[in-house]
């Protein structure tokens, strides 16, 4: 499962107190090319249609009544332009109703 698998969900999770349901992608590729941007929007899209269409409670019945979240885990830190895009991903998630937060491998999240 990776960021080139662009219709696989790669990790579903429950948080710890129970309140929200966090789709993660995971993302090995380092940053530079608009081909990983497409990637990434690809990818992007395909969870959101997961969520949206409600096929997530289908796969994963603990998300219903549960804030759902998405999340990029990034192997490399993003240049400027990954920063710019994952923005605007954060703005376009977050008016369809969900949270969004990515980072790097090892670091914490970034709220944008």
């Amino acid at each position: 499962m990776s960021i080139e698998d662009a219709q696989v969900i790669d990790i579903i999770s429950s948080s710890p107190d129970g309140n929200s349901v966090t789709l993660t992608v995971t993302d090995h590729l380092e940053w530079g090319s608009s081909e990983h941007l497409i990637k990434i929007q690809d990818k992007l899209n395909t969870y959101l249609s997961f969520m949206e269409s409600g096929e997530i409670y289908n796969s994963y019945p603990k998300a219903k009544g549960k804030e759902l979240k998405l999340e990029v885990v990034c192997k490399y830190e993003p240049d400027e332009e990954g920063k710019k895009f994952l923005a605007l991903c954060e703005e376009v998630i977050s008016n369809v109703g969900f949270s969004f937060e990515y980072c790097e491998k090892g670091s914490g999240l970034i709220n944008n």
